[in-house]
């Protein structure tokens, strides 16, 4: 009797096991049916995103491509655009540019730099347009007063002083000289030297560099106002080595065919050209005068 309740025992726990093991193994297939059915939906959704992901990045790359070549385009744009501007800009500047030096011209005396020595005639009305009084500090007789083109002072008055730093004895003998004095001077020249002697120093009225107001004779006190022997003078020496700097030049040196040799005879022509002319060993008369007129618009400069 035992025996037999023992193995219904054992038989009811054996079907009840099974019944549990199958039911635990319907419940791990119905999970992992679940779980494939999940994981494939991921699948078919991820494939779904990548492929409209890949979409919209082929949309951006496009439209990167399409900027770039778009920025590329502006950029040859705006690059020949300014080289118009620029080029607007150089034709405006080379205007503005001649316009002021025509304008610069316009008040510029055409005469300062004509080669008046036996070349030119400056006729008798011509008078610088303003003069003034050189300072009688500067004048080897302080009781003859000289005159000398406004514009030009500033200049000679720099190498008056630079001078005077460096010891040279430089004094102003003549200055401006009207037509009507420098007719009456070569006229007094003829009577004292004879005409052939006379015009070997002394120009005839309207041919005189002096009737420009540009240019001075110089002297030193001790040769007492005259002007003999200044060849010899240190302020010769002086003036040969520093009168360009302050825009003046010798007229007539010692290989002038106009008249004899002048070291007294100092002409303003300007800065620039007076250096040309020093650099290049050359003389104001040894120029074309289309060449000295190219230094008329900045010889105040």
């Amino acid at each position: 009797m035992k025996k037999t309740r023992w193995l219904t025992l054992v038989g009811a726990g054996l079907v009840i096991a099974g019944f549990l093991f199958g039911y635990g193994r319907y419940q791990d297939e119905r999970l992992a049916a679940e779980l494939t059915a999940d994981l494939s939906d991921l699948n078919q959704r991820f494939a779904s995103s990548t492929e409209t992901l890949d979409g919209e990045v082929k949309i951006l790359k496009d439209s990167i491509i399409a900027a770039d070549e778009r920025n590329v385009s502006l950029a040859e744009a705006l690059k020949a655009e300014q080289a118009k501007t620029s080029a607007v800009k150089e034709n405006l500047d080379q205007i503005v540019s001649t316009v002021g030096t025509l304008q610069k011209l316009s008040k510029t005396d055409p005469e300062l730099l004509q080669k008046y020595s036996k070349t030119f005639f400056l006729n008798e009305h011509y008078a610088p347009e303003r003069l003034i009084e050189i300072e009688s500090l500067y004048l080897a007789d302080k009781n003859r007063p000289q005159q000398l083109h406004a514009s030009v002072w500033p200049f000679l008055e720099k190498l008056l002083s630079a001078a005077a730093a460096d010891k040279a004895d430089l004094k102003i003998v003549s200055g401006y000289r009207s037509f009507d004095t420098q007719s009456a001077l070569k006229t007094n020249y003829r009577m004292i030297y004879g005409p052939g002697t006379a015009n070997q120093f002394s120009a005839d009225q309207g041919y005189s560099e002096h009737q420009l107001g540009t240019t001075v004779d110089f002297s030193t006190l001790v040769l007492a106002a005259g002007v003999n022997g200044f060849e010899k003078t240190a302020a010769y020496d002086w003036l040969n080595k520093n009168a360009y700097r302050y825009g003046f030049i010798i007229s007539y040196p010692k290989t002038n065919t106009y008249y004899q040799f002048e070291p007294w005879h100092w002409r303003f022509v300007g800065i620039a050209l007076a250096t040309r002319l020093h650099d290049e060993n050359k003389f104001f008369y040894d120029l074309d005068q289309r060449v000295i007129d190219e230094y008329l618009v900045k010889i105040f400069d």
